[in-house]
């Protein structure tokens, strides 16, 4: 790549949940961006992470698990890829070595192809974007179960490259960089070199706070769970005394039934001590100084399928 040619673009990540899309947002940042867990639909919102060097800026688009919604949030949370997927200037689609491909994949390529593809005058599907095959979580496999899922993967996708990747062990994480930098069109830095995520102190600060209690909770109550940022006050702006010099966070977080609030305190609330203690670094990080959170537990019944209290949370239709 000449000194001249520099390149930016927006890479959509996609895959179904679980695939470890944000584990490889944040290994190729260097830093976390966006919250991983070992659930299913972690990532409920698209999260921008902007990778500059001086050849370079990608704006990695980590988008929610694609998968059969079963309430209006999940039906939200697909029409979410499908508007980063149309700003797109390429796709890299995750598929976990640990697993077979099967019908969640299938699925999503034929709706890459609806979008990203046309058949050329033998019937062959051709791309009309890069969209990059991603072999993740390679740790477990030897060199010739590698080799037998890269073929499998150029069968099932004929992708335009395929490139394998550990993201939690950093292994070939440089060689997938540079591999989603030869797809971006040439063109302008479009952020500053500073900027690393689109996303406010708030709305960072609220995945932060359910990323540690998703690490906490039973299988049922995460998908119940959401958190809202209401509002973060720093001593300047704060008349009350007894502030100490801190930032003030307070936070929200929302149920879906009383039933639940005893799950989410823990007994004498040692739950939220336990989330607070968890929280008080990467919080004084994002506010720049040291802070106080405050966190409420409300009830947003069957919250999920209800189209205002969605709009409430922040997942517009």
């Amino acid at each position: 790549m000449s000194e001249s040619e520099y390149r930016s673009g927006f890479i959509a990540v996609v895959g179904r949940p679980n695939v470890g899309k944000s584990t490889l947002i944040n290994a190729l940042m260097g830093t976390q961006i966006a919250i991983t867990s070992s659930r299913p639909e972690t990532t409920r919102k698209v999260i921008r992470a902007i990778l500059t060097t001086d050849e370079y800026q990608i704006v990695l688009v980590d988008t929610p698990g694609i998968h059969r919604p079963r309430t209006l949030l999940g039906q939200r949370l697909n029409d979410m890829v499908d508007e980063s997927l149309s700003d797109a200037d390429a796709v890299a689609f995750l598929l976990p070595a640990d697993q077979e491909i099967g019908s969640g994949d299938k699925r999503i390529l034929s709706r890459l192809r609806s979008v990203f593809s046309r058949k050329d005058e033998n019937g062959q599907w051709q791309w009309t974007k890069p969209v990059i095959g991603v072999l993740t979580k390679i740790d477990g496999l030897n060199r010739s179960e590698l080799v037998e899922k890269l073929i499998g993967m150029d069968q099932f996708g004929n992708f335009t490259e395929i490139v394998p990747v550990s993201a939690r062990e950093y292994d070939n994480v440089d060689e997938v960089r540079a591999v989603f930098a030869q797809q971006m069109p040439e063109g302008p830095q479009m952020y500053p070199t500073e900027q690393k995520s689109e996303e406010t102190a708030q709305d960072t600060i609220a995945e932060l706070i359910r990323g540690v209690f998703l690490e906490q909770l039973d299988d049922e109550l995460p998908h119940s769970l959401a958190v809202t940022v209401d509002d973060i006050v720093y001593p300047a702006d704060n008349d009350d005394s007894d502030g100490d010099g801190r930032a003030q966070v307070y936070a929200s977080i929302y149920i879906e039934r009383s039933s639940q609030k005893p799950i989410i305190l823990g007994k004498g609330a040692e739950n939220l001590v336990r989330v607070k203690k968890k929280l008080r670094t990467p919080i004084n990080r994002i506010v720049g100084m040291k802070s106080t959170l405050t966190l409420h537990v409300k009830i947003a019944k069957d919250w999920q399928s209800d189209p205002k209290k969605l709009e409430r949370l922040g997942f517009n239709g």
